[in-house]
C-alpha cells in the first residue's frame, strides 16, 4: 500500500479547492449570462485558463459538473422533504422543492440545455426522479394516479413543466409567485385519476 506525501495530500488539496472554485464561479457566471465563456468563469474563480482547462478540457465537461454539482447540492434538499403520508400531498411538497431549485438554478439550466445533450441531462436527473417514480408509483397502488400511462411518461412531464415554468418566468409570461401552484396543477391534471 503506496500513501501520499505530504506534498502529494497538498497537491490534491489544491485540486479539489479550485475544482469548487470553479463550480461556484461557473455557477455565478452562468446566472448572469448563460453564455459565459471559460475566460469569464477562470477570472470569476481567480485562477488561470491553464487551470480550469486542467480541469475541464471544454465548456461542456465544464457544464456538465456545474449542472451534477447542482443537482448533488439539491438532494439534500429534497432528502428532508416529509414523503410520508398521502401520496397525493407528498409529491405536492416534493413539486414545490423541487421547483424552488429549479427556479434558483434556471440560468444553468439554460445553459445545460445548449451544452448538454437531453440524454445526459435527463441522466443527471436520474436520481431526482427516482424518487418521484416512488411517488406515482404508490399513488398508482393506491388508485390516486392514472395508471394507463408509463411512469416514465409521468416523470417527463413533470420534468418539462418545471423546467417549462422556468422558461416562462424568464420570457415575463409566469410571475415567479405563481409557479409553484400552477405546476403542481398542471402536474395533477395529468397524473389524476
Amino acid at each position: 500500500m503506496t500513501t501520499a506525501t505530504p506534498r502529494q495530500s497538498t497537491k490534491r488539496a489544491d485540486a479539489v479547492r479550485n475544482v469548487e472554485r470553479i463550480l461556484d464561479a461557473a455557477i455565478i457566471c452562468l446566472s448572469q449570462k448563460r453564455t459565459a465563456t471559460m475566460a469569464d468563469i477562470a477570472k470569476e474563480a481567480g485562477l488561470g485558463r491553464v487551470t480550469l482547462y486542467g480541469h475541464f478540457a471544454t465548456r461542456p465537461l465544464l457544464i456538465d459538473a456545474v449542472v451534477a454539482h447542482i443537482i448533488q447540492r439539491g438532494e439534500h434538499t429534497l432528502a428532508a422533504v416529509d414523503l410520508d403520508g398521502d401520496p397525493r400531498e407528498a409529491l405536492a411538497r416534493l413539486i414545490c422543492s423541487s421547483w424552488q431549485l429549479v427556479d434558483q438554478s434556471r440560468a444553468v439550466i439554460a445553459a445545460a440545455e445548449d451544452d448538454l445533450s437531453p440524454e445526459r441531462i435527463r441522466q443527471l436527473h436520474d436520481s431526482p426522479a427516482t424518487r418521484v417514480q416512488l411517488l406515482i408509483e404508490r399513488g398508482r397502488g393506491e388508485g390516486l394516479f392514472r395508471a394507463d400511462m408509463p411512469v416514465s411518461w409521468q416523470i417527463a412531464v413533470l420534468h418539462q413543466v418545471l423546467h417549462g415554468a422556468g422558461a416562462e418566468i424568464s420570457a415575463g409570461r409566469l410571475e415567479p409567485a405563481d409557479a409553484a401552484d400552477l405546476i403542481v396543477t398542471t402536474v395533477f391534471a395529468v397524473l389524476d385519476t
